[in-house]
């Protein structure tokens, strides 16, 4: 009897713990900027999930790296350089093509070892699916800025 009541109490114990937790995950500024998002505030939502992967296209690639990425109403998410990234979105409003389209005077080999990048998610208020392939790890650095630099 004595381990039933205390299974119980250990039982309520850990209801009421994830209760608190949840409760006070939901009044974080990020849940309220969330929740602002959602309920039409002044902000259209911009957040994407932005991927590397190794492959020729999305559907056989390998992902090797992921990041989400806010941009409204503050840049934020996991992106090392958010702020930056947001402002280059910002720049071409949200056209990822001219974001992978950047040309430069660097050298890169021309050997074949495709790196695919991919964002999804919501600009501006708008879905995003955006897939683009690189023909190496240079000429994805090289094009693709500070949004795909991660």
């Amino acid at each position: 009897m004595r381990y039933i009541t205390g299974g119980i109490a250990l039982g309520a114990a850990l209801v009421l713990g994830a209760l608190a937790t949840t409760a006070q995950a939901a009044t974080t500024p990020a849940a309220a900027a969330a929740q602002s998002a959602r309920s039409g505030g002044l902000y259209a939502p911009s957040a994407l999930v932005l991927t590397v992967g190794e492959g020729e296209s999305r559907a056989s690639s390998t992902v090797a790296r992921a990041v989400t990425l806010t941009c409204a109403p503050v840049a934020g998410g996991s992106h090392p350089v958010a702020r930056a990234a947001c402002g280059q979105l910002n720049a071409v409003k949200g056209d990822l093509d001219q974001v992978t389209g950047a040309r430069s005077t660097r050298v890169c080999t021309k050997e074949w070892a495709p790196v695919v990048v991919t964002a999804d998610g919501v600009w501006q208020g708008r879905r995003v699916a955006y897939t683009h392939t690189f023909a190496n790890s240079c000429a994805m650095q090289d094009g693709a800025g500070a949004v795909f630099e991660f």
